[in-house]
C-alpha cells in the first residue's frame, strides 16, 4: 500500500488511493523508462523506441537522473512509488559499459530482478520506412535458443522480458489483431531482438498466407551484470490470494489427454428386482411362481 497512513481530504484523493490498493486481479503493469546522467544519443533513441512499443502502459522520464541502480536502488524505488510502475528500464553510457541498458521489475516497490544488457547494434523505428502497428497493440512473443531453457540467468531474462512486453490480459483474440511479433534469439552469448509486422495475404483458402515485415526497433544485446532475487523472495512474489485459487472438486480426475472423469457413489442395488422390458416370453408361469414361493399350487376343483 502507498501512503495508506494518510487520510484523504478530498474525493479525488480517495479515488487515487483506492486505485493503488491491492486487488485480486491487478492492473496491467506499467514501465518507467529513465535516462542516466551520462546517456548518449543511442541510449536515448532506444528508450524512445521502447516507449513507443510499450505505450500507453509506460512513462518516459525526459530529464537525466544521476543514479546507479546496482549500487543504490533508493531512487528507483522512489520513482516506482511516484509513478506506480512495477517495471523499469534504465539507460546509461560510460567508457567501461558503453550503451548500457538495465531492465528490471519491482515487488512491493522493492527491486526484485535486474539484468544489465549492452547494446552492440541498434536500428531505430525511424530508420525502417515501413508501416507501423497502431499504439497499444499486444505483441506476440517468440523465444528461440537453448540458452533460454538451460541457463538460469537466461531463463530469468526470458521471464523478465515476457513480463515487460506482454501487455494487458485479454479474454478473446481475433485473427486481425495478431499483427505484431517480438522475436528474441539467444545464440553465441548474444541476444537478438527483432520486431515484425504480420501481413495477412490472400492464399485461395480460409487460412491466409502470413508474411513478416521488418518494422523496428532491432537490437543486438549482450548480457553483462545480473541482480537476481533469492529463491525465497522470488517464491514470495509468485504467491496468489486464496480467492483466486480454483476450488478442488471431489471425485473428479483428468487423464494425460485432458479428458475429465467423474466418480459417482451409489447404494448397492438388488439386480433381481430390476425392472426390465415387459415381454410375453419373459412372463413367469403359475408353476414357476409357486415354486419360488415354496409351496404347491392347489388344483382347481371341477364344478359338478
Amino acid at each position: 500500500l502507498v501512503y495508506c497512513y494518510r487520510k484523504p481530504k478530498t474525493k479525488r484523493a480517495k479515488r487515487f488511493l483506492e486505485k493503488r490498493e491491492p486487488k485480486l486481479k491487478e492492473n496491467t503493469k506499467n514501465a518507467m523508462l529513465i535516462k542516466g546522467g551520462n546517456a548518449n544519443s543511442t541510449v536515448t533513441e532506444v528508450l524512445k523506441d521502447i516507449y513507443a512499443v510499450k505505450k500507453p502502459f509506460a512513462v518516459l522520464y525526459k530529464r537525466k537522473n544521476i543514479t546507479r541502480p546496482f549500487e543504490d536502488q533508493t531512487s528507483l524505488e522512489f520513482f516506482s512509488k511516484k509513478s506506480d510502475c512495477s517495471l523499469f528500464m534504465f539507460g546509461s553510457h560510460n567508457k567501461k559499459r558503453p550503451n548500457n541498458l538495465i531492465i528490471g521489475r519491482m515487488f512491493d516497490y522493492h527491486v526484485l530482478d535486474m539484468i544489465e544488457l549492452g547494446v552492440e547494434k541498434f536500428v531505430s523505428l525511424k530508420d525502417i520506412k515501413n508501416s507501423k502497428c497502431p499504439e497499444g497493440t499486444k505483441p506476440m512473443l517468440i523465444f528461440a535458443g537453448d540458452m533460454f531453457d538451460v541457463n538460469e540467468e537466461y531463463r530469468r531474462l526470458k521471464n523478465l522480458l515476457i513480463d515487460f512486453f506482454r501487455g494487458p490480459c485479454v479474454s478473446s483474440i481475433r485473427l486481425a489483431g495478431l499483427e505484431y511479433v517480438l522475436h528474441f534469439t539467444a545464440v553465441d552469448g548474444k541476444i537478438y531482438m527483432r520486431s515484425y509486422k504480420v501481413l495477412l495475404k490472400k492464399s485461395g483458402c480460409k487460412i491466409p498466407r502470413i508474411e513478416l515485415e521488418d518494422m523496428g526497433p532491432s537490437l543486438d544485446l549482450v548480457m553483462r551484470r545480473t541482480h537476481l532475487a533469492s529463491d525465497d523472495y522470488y517464491k514470495q512474489s509468485l504467491k496468489q490470494p486464496k480467492a483466486l485459487k480454483p476450488k478442488k472438486k471431489k471425485n473428479i480426475s483428468h487423464d494425460v489427454f485432458g479428458t475429465t472423469y467423474g466418480r459417482i457413489h451409489m447404494q448397492k442395488q438388488d439386480l433381481a428386482k430390476l425392472q426390465t422390458r415387459k415381454m410375453k416370453g419373459l412372463r413367469k408361469r403359475p408353476g414357476e411362481k409357486s415354486a419360488e414361493d415354496g409351496g404347491v399350487s392347489p388344483k382347481k376343483s371341477k364344478s359338478a
